[in-house]
Order: structure tokens, then C-alpha cells, then sequence
């Protein structure tokens, strides 16, 4: 019998709503349910492609004297963290701090009034590893809850109150200058690994707003070590088994240092970002490997991860079906030598293992191994890999494909769109620009939708129940601005525009501080403000980015004071934990370079307007258009006169403007191109 997940949106519920617990979906029902029976909520959180979230499932959550036990002693409330990043951030943030460590899945008892006592992630059914199993927590907390509820409230009414007590303020005193930048750098250097790329140690994920940063402030300085920890980490990565060496698009980490073996899901963020990268680091270095990247990643996203209805679904399953039909962690993906002499016969297989590193004992499980470029074997016959990588990639078409989450998360879309758009205007791949223009079309038709707010996520064409967060609003924002700079459409940035007044009214708090859910949003126990970006831009970074360049575009005071504001926060971090606020820096970069504002007046997709979109200043912004109505569609191209009846571009910053120039050279030579 299904219980109440049902009735929902959200692809990893839905994998519950069969389960013998009696799940309810987050919801004031839920808590007046525990009011009235009078006991705890015991609150789990996890996401559709989350490994151990299935583990834990199968084992416990699936199993009926567990599922019994759990009834009649708690109201069990399962949270998708992707629909609701804010519960989910709330409650990991007093997990973090009660047990120094989180992760998913999550599990916390909360009183009736939502207040978490007592945390957990992944528990075994047995006691293993020194820690209780599951049956012994539920046992233990509703004997705390029955015999010493004094002592529960008190733990409660602590937590919560350490957690009201973090409030951030801004970054203090102004936006970040040089000397920040500076110190960032100067950190990024120390914790960088000079053999094998990236930063850190095991587990080893994409650093790509790192790398972001580190191009665009090579760009403005010339900082070669900038740019060489860039284009190494790049490398590593691309030849690395954390890239799909025949399917394009990346996993979400490597457990190992060296960039060998990936923890397997493929999530939509992750690709987004890495493809915007490449394609970057193409257009500052003009490398093949780059652009090769940045166009089978996008390729990757368009036919793996596109939905009917235009938008991209959130993730790709790290387990699938092996041989024997059990689901097991990279099934899809890795290869014995005996599997490539069945595809591709004695010869070929052996040239194929010693080019993708398959070797005997292999460098996963079982024998398998994890394809990626072994190298140090001198040239290759290009048309021989190709013909290898077909053949493997056709055969391994016929393996059971990982379960895809179709959930369209708005933030991850925007990223997506400004992938794409970008992608596809540097790589003549108009499709490209098509398929981003078709996302946003979704973004604005489904997810804002009559109401004019943003919905975080939308599935099979209908919007879920959950509203739109920070990171949705500056990430859209970001991929409408990307979309209206390429397409010269300037719809994209009435839209953007129209999302950025949303964060200033909604999002700011006093001194240019912001918070991650609405001023009329749910009121949890406390409100969620997370400046750090991890796997993704923060909201706060993402709009600070957004905002400038809106401010750019249009010359609106109100939002270059409000992405100055916001950049505050990075002015505290940046010298502190430069790896943990990527984006942030990538943006204090494009402020200290203008940003540049690059009118074109003349044709969409003419040499001039190409020439504007390949320049390398940070953070530039690029309107082209003819015409008299081109100044209606972009306030930067009012009054831009052809010169002697040729394309013409202006190129301005901090108020003052070059002369224009018909000049293509000349153009690129003002935008570091």
C-alpha cells in the first residue's frame, strides 16, 4: 500500500512512497500529527542518486518490523534535500556542529516543534564500525523521549538557540581590493597538488569555480601560476577516470587523489559548471583538449540529461544492473580486459588497454577497472581511438542504463543555459544555443509561471510545491544574461532584471547581507545563510554575480550597490578559505575589472559581436544588436552610431570609453582576447 509520497513530485519520495514506513512529505500536518500522538518526528533526508540513501533504504526503511517500530513511535518525514535545500541546510548545519561531520542520508529527531535533539547520517541494521544500529537509536531515543523529556527539550532548546546565534553579518568593510585577491591566491597555492592537479586530498572534488577564478584573474594580471594550476587541474581531470572516456561529462568526485576512481553519479550541477570551464580555458588558451571537453560534456547534458519538455533533469544513478543483475556502484561505466577482447577481439583490445589504463588486477572492484587516457604511450592513432571508443561506447549502450532523477532544479538549469550559451556561440554549434534557449523557455513558462515568483523545481511540465531559493534566482538570473549577451535577445535581460529585483526586495538583509529563502518564506528555526560555495555558486555569490553584471548592462546603481554589498562576505572569507568561495572570488575579479561594458552595434553573431563574447576581460558584458530598435532591447546601445557605416564597438568601464572601433583586432586587443 503506497503511503502519503504519492501524491509527490519528487523522483527520490517517489522511490519511498512503497515503503512499509508511514512517510509524511515535510508539512505542518506532519508536526501536528506528532503534537497530537505526542511523539518525536524522526526527519530523514537524502536525493534520488544518493548511494548510501538506497543502502539505508533497502535495509531498514523497507524492511517491515523496522517500518513497524518506526510507526508507532515517531511521525517519519522524508525530505528530498534538492526540493528543499533550506530544511535541508538547517538541520546539516546542527548536525555538523553536534558531530563535527554530515552527509546524506541524514537522520534527526526533532521535537513537535521542529527542534532537532538527537543526529545521525547513515545507520547500519547492525551495530558495526562502533556504531549502535538503527533499531538500537530508535530504541534509545524513544526511551529519552518517554523517561527524561526534561532533558530532551533542554538539548533542544540549546541547539536551537546556538544555531539563532549564528546569524552572518556582511563581509564588514567594503568589497574585496587586491590584496585580498592576493592572499586567496597565495592559499589556493598552498593547498594545491602539484602532481596530480586540483586541491586537497581523497576525497578530490572539481574545483571548477576555483578554476574560474584562477582564469579570470589571469586574465587581468597575467598571473602565470594562475593559469598553470588552471590548465594542469584541467588536464588531470580530463584524463582522469572521474571523465567518462567514452560517454563525455563528468561523476561527482574521485575517491582517490590521483583522479582515478569516481564516485559514479553524474549530477546535471557539476557538468554545468565543468563545460563553462573548459570552454573558458579554451578561449584563454586556444587548447584542443579544452574545447573537446567542453563539447562532448555539453553533448553529454543534452543527450543524457534533457527532458521532454526542454529543461535538464537533475542526476544520473551511481548504481545500475551489473551482469548478474544486482545493483552495484559503476556497473555501467568500468571494464575488465575480458570484456574489451568480447567488443573489440585480441588486437584491439589490447591497444584499448593500455590506452584507457584497464589492466588486469584492475583499479576498482573485482577486477574492473575505470576507464581514462593512461598516457606516456607517445603519439596514438587518433582514427584507431575513435574507432575503439564507437565500438566500446555502442556495446556499452546495451548495458542497463543508471536511473535518471528528471526533477528540473531551476538554479541548476540556470547554470546549464549559460553553459550552453556559451558553448555553443564559441563553437559555431547554434543547437547548442537552441537547446539553452529551449531551458529558459521552460524556466520562465513553468517556474514562474502565473505567479511570478520562482518554483525551485518542475517535473513532466508541472511546477512542484516549493519555492524558489537565493541560488535559484542568482543562477537563473546568470544563465538569462549569458543567453542575452550570445542571442542578442533582450528579453533575457528583462527577465534577469525581473528576477534581481525579487533577491533586493526578498533575499537582502541590512548592510548587504543576504539569506538563502525569502523574507515571506516557511519560517524554520532558523534562517539559512550559507555564503560558501561548494558544489555549486552559493546563493549569495551567485547573486552578487548576477547583480554586477546586471548593473553593468543597465547602469542601475541600486543593484551594483547590492552585488557590492554582497561581495562583502568574500572580502572575510576569500583570504581565509579561498577554496570554499570559488565563485565569489570569480566575481570580486570581474569587479575589480570593471566590469568591462562592450556594445555592439551590428549584426548578432557578426565578426564583431564573436569578437565581444571570446574576449577574456572578467566578467564583461555584451550586447549587440542594429538597428533603431537595438537601444530598446539594450540600454548599453543607445546612442551607438555605426561608424562610416560598418559594425562598431564601444568598449567602456568605470564611466569612461574608449574610442569605438570597426576594428576586430583592435576589439579583442581591449578585451584581452
Amino acid at each position: 500500500m503506497a503511503n502519503r509520497l504519492a501524491q509527490t513530485t519528487s523522483p527520490y519520495l517517489l522511490q519511498h512512497a512503497d515503503n512499509p514506513v508511514d512517510w509524511w512529505p515535510w508539512s505542518p500536518e506532519a508536526f501536528e500529527e506528532a503534537r497530537k500522538r505526542d511523539v518525536p518526528v524522526l526527519l530523514s533526508v537524502g536525493y534520488a542518486s544518493c548511494h548510501w540513501c538506497h543502502v539505508m533504504a533497502h535495509e531498514s526503511f523497507e524492511d517491515d518490523d523496522t517500518a513497524a517500530y518506526l510507526n508507532a513511535h515517531f511521525v517519519p518525514v522524508k525530505v528530498d534535500r534538492e526540493e528543499r535545500p533550506d530544511v535541508d541546510a538547517v538541520y546539516m548545519e546542527a548536525v555538523q556542529a553536534a558531530t563535527g561531520h554530515g552527509g546524506w542520508p541524514m537522520t534527526v529527531f526533532l521535537t513537535p516543534d521542529a527542534e532537532p535533539f538527537y543526529f545521525g547520517t547513515y545507520f547500519p541494521p547492525e551495530p558495526r564500525h562502533g556504531s549502535p544500529s538503527f533499531q538500537q537509536v530508535l530504541e534509545g531515543v524513544t526511551a529519552a523521549w518517554t523517561d527524561r523529556r526534561d532533558e530532551v527539550a533542554e538539548v533542544a532548546g540549546r541547539i536551537v538557540a546556538d544555531l539563532a546565534g549564528r546569524s552572518l553579518v556582511h563581509g564588514g568593510d567594503g568589497v574585496p581590493g587586491e590584496s585580498e585577491v592576493a592572499q586567496a591566491l597565495l592559499g589556493l597555492t598552498r593547498e594545491y597538488d602539484e602532481q596530480h592537479g586540483g586541491f586537497g586530498g581523497a576525497p578530490k572534488f572539481p574545483p571548477a569555480m576555483v578554476v574560474e577564478f584562477l582564469l579570470r584573474h589571469y586574465a587581468r594580471t597575467g598571473a602565470e601560476g594562475a593559469l598553470q594550476m588552471a590548465a594542469d587541474t584541467c588536464t588531470a581531470m580530463a584524463r582522469g577516470g572521474i571523465y567518462d572516456q567514452l560517454g563525455g561529462g563528468f561523476a561527482r568526485y574521485s575517491v582517490d587523489r590521483e583522479w582515478v576512481v569516481p564516485h559514479f553519479e553524474k549530477m546535471l550541477y557539476d557538468n554545468a559548471l565543468l563545460c563553462r570551464v573548459y570552454a573558458h580555458l579554451w578561449r584563454t588558451t586556444g587548447s584542443d583538449e579544452a574545447r573537446r571537453i567542453a563539447l562532448e560534456t555539453a553533448d553529454f547534458m543534452v543527450r543524457e540529461l534533457r527532458t521532454a519538455e526542454g529543461g535538464f533533469a537533475s542526476a544520473l544513478d551511481a548504481d545500475s544492473e551489473d551482469a548478474e543483475g544486482k545493483h552495484v556502484e559503476g556497473a555501467f561505466y568500468v571494464w575488465t580486459p575480458a570484456q574489451l577482447r568480447e567488443v573489440l577481439g585480441e588486437d584491439d583490445a589490447a591497444f584499448a588497454a593500455a590506452y584507457f589504463g584497464v589492466t588486469e588486477e584492475g583499479t576498482f572492484e573485482e577486477g574492473a577497472s575505470v576507464l581514462r587516457l593512461a598516457g606516456g604511450a607517445g603519439p596514438v592513432d587518433a582514427a584507431r581511438v575513435a574507432g575503439v571508443r564507437a565500438r566500446l561506447l555502442a556495446a556499452r549502450d546495451e548495458r542497463p542504463h543508471p536511473g535518471r532523477d528528471d526533477k528540473v532544479v531551476a538554479a541548476w538549469n540556470g547554470l546549464a543555459i549559460a553553459a550552453l550559451a556559451e558553448t555553443g556561440a564559441y563553437f559555431d554549434r547554434p543547437d547548442l544555443v537552441e537547446r539553452a534557449t529551449e531551458a529558459a523557455d521552460l524556466l520562465v513558462r513553468v517556474h514562474l509561471g502565473e505567479v511570478a515568483r520562482l518554483t525551485r523545481t518542475s517535473k513532466d511540465g508541472r511546477a512542484g510545491d516549493n519555492a524558489g531559493v537565493l541560488e535559484d534566482y542568482g543562477d537563473v538570473a546568470e544563465g538569462f544574461l549569458a543567453l542575452a549577451a550570445v542571442t542578442g535577445e533582450g528579453a533575457w535581460l528583462e527577465f534577469a532584471g525581473f528576477l534581481l529585483d525579487i533577491v533586493l526586495e526578498q533575499f537582502t538583509g541590512e548592510g548587504g547581507q543576504l539569506y538563502d529563502t525569502a523574507h515571506d518564506a516557511e519560517q524554520l528555526i532558523r534562517r539559512p545563510q550559507d555564503p560558501t560555495d561548494s558544489a555549486t555558486p552559493s546563493g549569495w555569490t551567485a547573486a552578487a554575480g548576477a547583480l554586477l553584471s546586471y548593473a553593468a548592462y543597465t547602469g542601475s546603481e541600486a543593484h551594483r550597490t547590492a552585488a557590492e554589498g554582497a561581495l562583502g562576505v568574500v572580502k572575510a572569507l576569500g583570504p581565509r578559505v579561498p577554496r570554499f568561495v570559488g565563485w565569489g572570488l570569480a566575481v570580486a575579479e570581474a569587479l575589480l575589472d570593471g566590469p568591462r561594458e562592450v556594445a555592439v552595434a551590428g549584426p548578432v553573431g557578426g565578426e564583431l559581436h564573436r569578437t565581444a563574447l571570446l574576449g577574456r576581460a572578467p566578467g564583461a558584458v555584451v550586447a549587440a544588436g542594429e538597428g533603431p530598435g537595438a537601444g530598446a532591447e539594450f540600454p548599453l546601445l543607445v546612442d551607438r552610431p555605426l561608424v562610416g557605416g560598418e559594425p562598431t564597438a564601444y568598449v567602456c568601464r568605470h564611466f569612461v570609453c574608449d574610442a569605438p572601433t570597426t576594428d576586430a583586432g583592435e576589439l579583442a586587443a581591449k578585451l584581452g582576447g
